[in-house]
C-alpha cells in the first residue's frame, strides 16, 4: 500500500470516526440543523472558514492564478471583502431572527407558503451550482491521488444516466459525501469542517513556506520570476493584466468587454457571500448574536490569511511547474492529456517535495496536499448538503406541505428522516451534475460564475430587505427568490459561460452575467413590492416589521440555545 492511499484512508477514517460519534448526539431537529447552538464563536469562525475554503479557494484560485497570472489573482481579493458585507450586515440579525435555515428568516413577516417555496427553489439551485465544481475538483484529486481507483472501480460504476456518463471517482466522493450529512448533521458536518480549516491552513502555509524558501525569502525575486512567465496567447507576463479578461478587443454598448467581465466578477464575489445559504446556516449553531459576530472575526482572520498564501500557491505553481506541466498524468516532464487547472496546488507539493526532500518527500507532500484538498471538498459538500436538504425538507416539506396544506403535526423523528432523505437525493443530483460538466472545468470560475451570482441577485435583496425595509412584503421577496434565480441561470445558459459547453456566437456576451442580474434582482424585489401594496395582498409584513427590527437588533426572542434553556 502506497503513502498517498495511507494518507487518503487515514483522511477519511478521522472524518468517518468524527460522523459516528456525532451520529449518536443527532436525535432532534435542532441537533441536525444547529447542532443544538452549543458551536462556541471560535468553533463556529474555524467551521464557516473550513466551509468558505473549498476546492474553489484551495484548487480553483491557485490554479487560475497559474494559468492566468494577474487576471486569476482578482478572485482572492473578492472573496475576502465579501465577508465585510456579512459581518456588517448580515451575521447578527440573522442569528436573532431565524431558527435553521434562511427561509425562517423570511418568513418571519411574510406569508409562509409562496416565500418558503420561493427559498427552497433559490437554496437548491445555489446549492447545486456550488456542489458542481466541488465534485469536479474531486473528481480531478482522487484521479492524481489513487491513479488506479478509476479503473478499479469501472466495473461498479459503469452507468449511464439521463444520457451522462458517471464518472467512478466523484461518485465516491458523493457516497461519501452523503454518509457524513445523512449519520451525522450539523454536528459531524461542524467537526469535519473545523479539522479541515486546521488542516487546510497548515498545508497552504508549508507550501508558501517552501515556495519563499525556494527564493531565498526575497519577494524580489519572487515577483521577478513571476513577470519572466509569459501567456502563449497574448505575450503579457504574469504581473499584467489582460490574459484572462482581454482588454481592448470587443466593446458592448460602447464598453470594454473586458472591463465588463471583471467588474461583474467583483460584483457577485463581494456580494454573493452574504446570500450562501450553507454559509448562512452556520449563524444558527452559535448560541447568541454576540457569538455569531465573533465567528465572523475568527472566520476573516482566517480566510484572509488563506487568500494572501494563495498568491504563493498560484504564482508559484506558474514559475516552478510551468502551466504545461500541470494535469492529472505526467509523462517524461509532459502532461499527458488536457491540463487542469484544480490540480496547481498539488503539483506544486509534488515538485517543492521532490527539490528539498527528494523522490518520497515529493510523493509525500503531493499525497499530503491531495489528501488536504479532498477533506476539504468532503466538508464543504457536506455543508451544501445540509443546506439544500433543509430548503427542501425543512422550509417546504415541514412548513408547507405538512403544516400549511395539509395542517398536519411533524415529529421531531419524521423531520430528521425526510431531511435524511433529501440529502441522498441532492447527493444523487450533484453526482450526474459534476460528471455532465466533467473533471477540467476550473471549480473557481464554476462557483463565481453560477452559484456566487444566483446568492447576490436573489437571495441577498431578500435578506437585506426583510431586516432593513418596513414596504417589503412576501411579493418583492417572491420576485427577487425566483426572478433572480431564473434570470441567472438563463443568462449562463445563452452566454459564453463556465458550465455549458463553448457557444460560438452566444445571445449574451459576458462570461460572469452578476452585472445584470444583480441589479435585476433587486429591481425585482422593488416592483414586485409596489405590485404587492396596489393589490394589498399582504399587509402581514408591514405590521411585524418592528417586531423584527427589535429582535434583529437586539436578540430579544432569539430561538434559545435549548441547553441553556
Amino acid at each position: 500500500m502506497n503513502i498517498t492511499l495511507v494518507l487518503f484512508l487515514i483522511v477519511v477514517g478521522i472524518t468517518l470516526v468524527i460522523t459516528g460519534w456525532a451520529a449518536r448526539r443527532t436525535r432532534t431537529t435542532v441537533q441536525f440543523w444547529a447542532a443544538g447552538r452549543q458551536i462556541k464563536g471560535w468553533q463556529n469562525g474555524l467551521a464557516i472558514a473550513g466551509d468558505y475554503m473549498s476546492a474553489a479557494s484551495f484548487l480553483g484560485i491557485a490554479g487560475l492564478i497559474a494559468f492566468n497570472g494577474y487576471d486569476g489573482f482578482m478572485y482572492s481579493v473578492g472573496w475576502l471583502v465579501a465577508y465585510l458585507t456579512v459581518l456588517f450586515l448580515i451575521a447578527e440579525p440573522m442569528r436573532n431572527t431565524g431558527k435553521y435555515t434562511m427561509a425562517d428568516v423570511l418568513a418571519y413577516r411574510m406569508s409562509p407558503i409562496p416565500v418558503r417555496s420561493a427559498a427552497a427553489f433559490s437554496t437548491v439551485a445555489v446549492s447545486a451550482s456550488y456542489m458542481m465544481a466541488q465534485m469536479i475538483g474531486a473528481g480531478s484529486l482522487i484521479k492524481i491521488l489513487i491513479p488506479t481507483l478509476d479503473t478499479n472501480l469501472k466495473p461498479y460504476f459503469n452507468w449511464d444516466v439521463l444520457g451522462t456518463h458517471l464518472d467512478p471517482s466523484i461518485t465516491l466522493v458523493g457516497v461519501l459525501m452523503m454518509i457524513y450529512v445523512i449519520a451525522g448533521g450539523m454536528v459531524a458536518t461542524t467537526w469535519v469542517q473545523i479539522i479541515k480549516a486546521i488542516l487546510l491552513m497548515s498545508g497552504a502555509v508549508l507550501l508558501t513556506f517552501l515556495v519563499l524558501l525556494h527564493f531565498g525569502f526575497s519577494f524580489g525575486h519572487f515577483f521577478d520570476a513571476v513577470a519572466g512567465v509569459k501567456d502563449k496567447a497574448t505575450g503579457l507576463n504574469f504581473t499584467q493584466p489582460g490574459i484572462l479578461y482581454k482588454y481592448g478587443q470587443k466593446q458592448v454598448f460602447g464598453i470594454d468587454l473586458a472591463l465588463l467581465d471583471n467588474i461583474s466578477l467583483g460584483m457577485a464575489l463581494i456580494l454573493g457571500t452574504a446570500g450562501l445559504p450553507h454559509i448562512l446556516m452556520r449563524f444558527f449553531t452559535v448560541p447568541d448574536g454576540k457569538a455569531a459576530r465573533a465567528s465572523v472575526a475568527w472566520a476573516m482572520g482566517l480566510i484572509g490569511s488563506f487568500y494572501v498564501m494563495t498568491t504563493f500557491l498560484g504564482f508559484g505553481a506558474a514559475t516552478l511547474v510551468g502551466k504545461a506541466n500541470i494535469c492529472a498524468k505526467v509523462v517524461a516532464g509532459a502532461c499527458v492529456g488536457t491540463p487542469n487547472s484544480n490540480l496547481a496546488a498539488p503539483r506544486l507539493a509534488e515538485f517543492l517535495g521532490g527539490e528539498f526532500f527528494g523522490t518520497t518527500g515529493a510523493e509525500f507532500l503531493l499525497a499530503f496536499i491531495a489528501a488536504v484538498a479532498f477533506a476539504t471538498i468532503l466538508a464543504v459538500v457536506a455543508g451544501l448538503t445540509l443546506a439544500a436538504s433543509g430548503a427542501f425538507s425543512h422550509d417546504f416539506y415541514v412548513n408547507v406541505i405538512r403544516t400549511h396544506l395539509l395542517h398536519g403535526h411533524v415529529s421531531e423523528r419524521e423531520q430528521v428522516l425526510v431531511a435524511r432523505i433529501t440529502a441522498g437525493l441532492v447527493g444523487l443530483l450533484s453526482i450526474w451534475l459534476a460528471a455532465r460538466i466533467g473533471a477540467t472545468a476550473n471549480a473557481a470560475a464554476l462557483v463565481a460564475g453560477v452559484a456566487f451570482v444566483i446568492a447576490s441577485a436573489a437571495n441577498l435583496p431578500a435578506i437585506l430587505f426583510t431586516l432593513f425595509w418596513k414596504r417589503f412584503n412576501t411579493w418583492g421577496a417572491v420576485a427577487c427568490l425566483v426572478g433572480g434565480t431564473v434570470v441567472t441561470i438563463w443568462l449562463v445558459a445563452i452566454g459564453p459561460g463556465w458550465t455549458l459547453p463553448a457557444v460560438k456566437n452566444p445571445a449574451f456576451p459576458l462570461q460572469n452575467v452578476g452585472i445584470v442580474s444583480i441589479p435585476l434582482g433587486f429591481l425585482l424585489a422593488i416592483v414586485g413590492t409596489y405590485i404587492g401594496d396596489l393589490v394589498k395582498a399582504d399587509r402581514l409584513s408591514e405590521v411585524k416589521f418592528h417586531e423584527i427590527d427589535v429582535r434583529a437588533q437586539t436578540g430579544l426572542g432569539a430561538e434559545p440555545n435549548p441547553v441553556a434553556a
